[in-house]
């Protein structure tokens, strides 16, 4: 989950760390503060039924401390790890974005062997939080690891608020200490010479292609391919409110917006039915937004086509100059039925309780219906069905983490994923989107790629597109369709 449109956080404020003393574990090496100790590790058996068939498997919770280069330890990590009997399978690490988002979304949405439903139209926080099997799960061809960064879910940080923020929340030591957490997963599981993966969505998707690299050249661990679930790769050329000249983020969210208004009309087939908006996007479009208002003819062009591809008034298009930002996006073209679209899929609405204010001022319809059912299906799993019992609040979205993170809006991502890929000519590469998406436009990627290398054979980053938003995978068609996608490079 992407947290950095500041309106669409429906978080709640909490404390970064408790502060209830206990006593050190024998031996264990000091911390700046003592918290109440974590439980050991816990294993029970479960069985889902996946793709038609009954998978029994193993869900494991457990810690992994961080230690610093003196050995002192500043930080304890959970994950949720599912494993099935079998010789040298491959294990896929996940991670969701924020910054400050715990991986119960890709988890108990995307390709965990059990599934609660959100992100879709009529969906509501009082929903039950009870987790049916989930078909489109990834189990059946490998063993998962959902990794909870400090400060997500039920993971810590042992030091105070300057220290955490050095030692976690930067875009350096965010790769370094989660590439450590998962090598000492390999060791600890004796893992080391599976064929390893990693997933990352929203900005996991930027954190990925980063820890590929540092994987491959600090750790020794090469990834046999990585997937970015709708990823934000390049900030720059998403968030309009931060760009005054630039003409990118209009560009990137045009062929979103239009995808969601062809869904609207029953018109979207496909990605083919977004070739002419791309080309114009390209084309015609970038040269009238650059063109400006000293070309009148060009802001009359952009109205006509602009408002045609997008379904709003005309004459709003034309007052703007055809620059629509995202928030307007999601204000104007719900605005007669006094609703308000989320970001994550515009088509996906919710009641504006301040329909006559200048900006919105309510949550994000996914999120605000999303929060309460994913989090009670992750926390009954860990504390009640596994019984890992944690004296703490368990956050799935933390603003506290989302407001300390130390930003990095350069291209690393990206440079990164290119060094990745030209250090390993057997990786894979995904990019998955939904066409609806407007927090993490799929044109951004698409532009991206296009200027990437070809690296000796076409297609070595594979893009994928399929119907709806940022969580695509909470339909069930798109998520069976994501699971064909990625059986592709794990049955190479």
């Amino acid at each position: 989950m992407r947290l950095l449109l500041a309106a669409a956080l429906a978080l709640l404020a909490t404390p970064l760390l408790a502060a209830d003393p206990a006593p050190e574990k024998p031996g264990a090496p000091k911390a700046d503060i003592a918290l109440p100790p974590l439980p050991a590790d816990r294993s029970i058996r479960q069985s889902a039924v996946i793709a038609g068939k009954t998978i029994a498997y193993q869900t494991t919770i457990g810690a992994i401390p961080v230690t610093d280069d003196k050995g002192k330890r500043i930080g304890e990590v959970i994950y949720t790890a599912y494993t099935v009997p079998g010789a040298n399978r491959p294990v896929t690490f996940a991670f969701n974005g924020g910054p400050g988002a715990a991986s119960a979304y890709l988890n108990f949405g995307a390709i965990g062997p059990k599934r609660v439903q959100f992100g879709a139209e009529g969906n509501a926080p009082s929903d039950p939080a009870r987790p049916g099997d989930n078909p489109d799960s990834w189990l059946d061809f490998t063993d998962l690891v959902f990794i909870d960064p400090i400060g997500t879910g039920f993971s810590r940080s042992l030091e105070d608020e300057a220290g955490t923020k050095r030692d976690f929340y930067t875009a350096k030591a965010d790769i370094e200490y989660l590439g450590r957490v998962v090598f000492d997963w390999l060791v600890g599981n004796k893992r080391m010479t599976a064929p390893k993966y990693i997933i990352g969505e929203s900005y996991g998707g930027f954190r990925v292609p980063r820890l590929a690299y540092y994987m491959q050249s600090r750790l020794g661990l090469g990834p046999a391919g990585i997937i970015m679930v709708s990823p934000y790769l390049n900030p720059q050329a998403i968030d309009d409110d931060e760009n005054a000249l630039s003409p990118l983020p209009y560009m990137v969210s045009l062929p979103s917006m239009t995808a969601a208004f062809l869904e609207r009309q029953g018109k979207l087939a496909g990605p083919q039915s977004l070739a002419d908006v791309e080309a114009y996007t390209r084309g015609e479009f970038a040269t009238d937004l650059f063109r400006g208002r000293a070309d009148p003819q060009a802001v009359q062009r952009l109205a006509a086509r602009v408002s045609a591809y997008t379904g709003l008034d005309p004459a709003l298009v034309r007052r703007l100059e055809g620059r629509i930002g995202v928030r307007t996006y999601l204000r104007e073209i719900h605005r007669e039925e006094g609703k308000i679209g989320s970001v994550y899929d515009s088509n996906v609405t919710g009641y504006d309780p301040f329909p006559a204010a200048v900006e919105q001022r309510s949550g994000d319809p996914i999120l605000d219906a999303s929060m309460a059912p994913v989090t009670g299906a992750a926390v009954d799993l860990i504390t009640n069905q596994v019984g890992y019992k944690v004296d703490a609040r368990y956050n799935l979205l933390s603003y506290t983490v989302n407001r300390l993170w130390d930003r990095d809006n350069s291209d690393a991502s990206v440079a990164d994923l290119r060094r990745a890929v030209a250090a390993d000519p057997r990786m894979a590469v995904i990019i998955a989107h939904g066409m609806d998406d407007l927090s993490c436009p799929y044109f951004a990627s698409r532009l991206i790629v296009d200027q990437m290398p070809s690296f000796g054979q076409p297609e070595r980053i594979h893009l994928a597109l399929f119907a709806g938003g940022h969580m695509f995978y909470s339909r069930p068609a798109s998520g069976a369709a994501f699971r064909r996608t990625a059986m592709a490079i794990y049955a190479r």
